[in-house]
């Protein structure tokens, strides 16, 4: 068990400290409570940072006070009120860094957002609310000067991921290969299609931004009196990126009928409303920015993530089941398979989709 009290004294918090509780469900970092025993105190958010998915420590803090500083900064220059609520806030040790190491874990603390929610209901009109919220992260980030590392390294590269995929066919390690031939195949056949992100990039044709990479409806903070959306949480994947990795892979679970490891392929259906809403607020507070051919390429973006995690779910399970949590032998595979399907139906929906997000430019946003 932590010492929190120990850890709690880098740290340039006020107040005595009454508690400490878990807070959260999170599957990467352990998250707590600090709560101050003056009821006119803030409390706070203690993290205990994976420094196994996130190696480099220093980059990651060096992106999460960075991009929290640059909107807030961008908040009060709009004459914003309740700053404090609506970008997170990270409390500085007494030694002036963003964390501190105890000789084995690496501990943050943030400002706790009072009367504050989330939720994980997936609906039109709360995907409507993410594409604004997470639209307008990216847009109040498209000015910001200071470069930001790359937490995870190719984390949303196809090429990279198409490399490690080939690498897991050719060795076979787990003789897993001769089960799944057919997906191998598949897969295979739009390899190139499905690396243009890439390509367009190395030819100028396409920039890279400063991305969430990890949309879900429950990375965003509600206010829990009124509803209102308060602001993004859950910063640690904030990076370089093609503005794709959160827009397709939001849809990629939000707009799919089935989870992600549904056995039953049949269950597997692409939703068009929730693509529909999701998209009119993300273009609504991202068309200031997006050039015409991210626009052009954003029906692409919603193939090319459930077309990614096929292939790692596919790769891992080929690597013997070595990166992702598995309930059973064949998880990863019935995973591959799920995600496989719903790519294939969102390429063949992809006409539809761009006729769509033309009626949104034309009808919704510029009239």
């Amino acid at each position: 068990m932590y010492n929190f009290y120990e850890i709690l004294k880098h740290f340039s918090i006020k107040g005595i400290i009454k508690h400490v509780i878990p807070l959260g469900h999170g599957l990467i970092n352990d998250t707590f409570k600090v709560e101050i025993q003056d009821t006119n105190s803030t409390d706070y958010v203690l993290q205990r940072i994976n420094s196994e998915i996130f190696e480099d420590v220093e980059g990651l803090q060096h992106n999460v006070v960075a991009t929290t500083f640059h909107i807030k900064n961008k908040l009060v220059e709009a004459g914003a009120s309740d700053v404090d609520r609506k970008v997170l806030t990270f409390v500085p040790t007494i030694y002036g860094k963003s964390y501190y190491y105890d000789g084995k874990d690496y501990w943050r603390v943030s400002l706790f957002i009072p009367k504050s929610v989330t939720y994980d209901l997936v609906n039109p009109y709360y995907s409507y609310l993410a594409g604004k919220a997470f639209g307008q992260f990216q847009s109040m980030l498209s000015d910001i000067n200071v470069k930001l590392v790359e937490t995870i390294p190719g984390f949303h590269n196809m090429e990279l991921r198409l490399r490690q995929f080939k690498e897991a066919v050719d060795a076979d390690v787990a003789a897993r290969k001769s089960e799944v031939t057919d997906l191998i195949d598949s897969i295979t056949s739009f390899s190139d299609k499905m690396c243009i992100a890439e390509q367009l990039y190395r030819r100028g044709m396409l920039p890279k931004r400063i991305c969430h990479c990890d949309t879900k409806v429950n990375n965003m903070l509600f206010d829990s009196e009124n509803k209102e959306f308060l602001c993004i949480i859950d910063l640690d994947t904030v990076m370089p990126s093609f503005v794709f990795s959160d827009y397709g892979d939001f849809l990629r679970t939000a707009a799919n009928t089935a989870p992600e490891d549904e056995p039953d392929i049949s269950k597997i259906h692409f939703r068009m409303d929730i693509f529909n809403s999701f998209t009119q607020g993300y273009l609504e507070s991202a068309k200031n920015f997006l050039t015409d051919i991210e626009i052009e390429y954003l029906p692409f973006a919603v193939s090319l993530f459930p077309y990614m995690q096929s292939v790692r779910f596919l790769t891992d399970y080929l690597n013997g089941d070595t990166y992702y949590k598995t309930s059973y032998p064949e998880h990863n595979k019935v995973r591959a398979y799920a995600q496989y399907e719903l790519f294939r139906q969102v390429d063949n929906l992809k006409k539809e989709l761009s006729d769509n997000i033309t009626n949104i430019m034309s009808y919704r946003i510029f009239n």
